[in-house]
């Protein structure tokens, strides 16, 4: 492990502490660590550097939308290589939530997800990708340090 020092303003070192503590971080080792760890897997997952991912996608859908749930089961079963589960969930009469887990080559990860994003009558969606490595011989996958 190395050690590193950094300078920073009263007022950026207060504001960190401030974020840190509503965080819930022990240490500002830590939130330095998580901080560093979500910035290089931005810049891996923009710069197409990680090649493999996992993502969270969740979505609101107007469930009264012609056909969409079904639409949309469709998208997870002709990805089903893609989609690792799915929780449903009526928020009201009207809408719902999904969050779908996702696991494969970024660029398809990333591709399914705006296509279901982009069906007609879903309002709301995001997708957040996490990037992972996988090692020959490996039968299970690990977040990057």
């Amino acid at each position: 492990m190395q050690r590193l020092t950094i300078s920073l303003s009263d007022e950026l070192a207060e504001a960190f502490d401030e974020l840190m503590h509503r965080r819930g971080y022990a240490s500002r080792s830590e939130a330095v660590r998580d901080m560093l760890r979500r910035e290089l897997g931005e810049n891996e997952l923009s710069s197409h550097v990680s090649t493999q991912c996992i993502a969270v996608l969740s979505y609101v859908f107007d469930h009264h939308e012609r056909q969409l749930s079904s639409r949309l089961t469709s998208l997870q079963h002709d990805h089903h290589d893609l989609a690792v589960a799915t929780m449903h969930a009526h928020i009201s009469h009207e809408d719902c939530i999904e969050t779908v887990i996702l696991r494969g080559q970024t660029r398809e990860v990333e591709t399914f997800a705006n296509s279901v994003i982009a069906e007609t009558g879903v309002r709301y969606g995001h997708v957040q990708l996490i990037p992972v490595e996988t090692k020959p011989g490996l039968t299970h996958w690990r977040r990057k340090a």
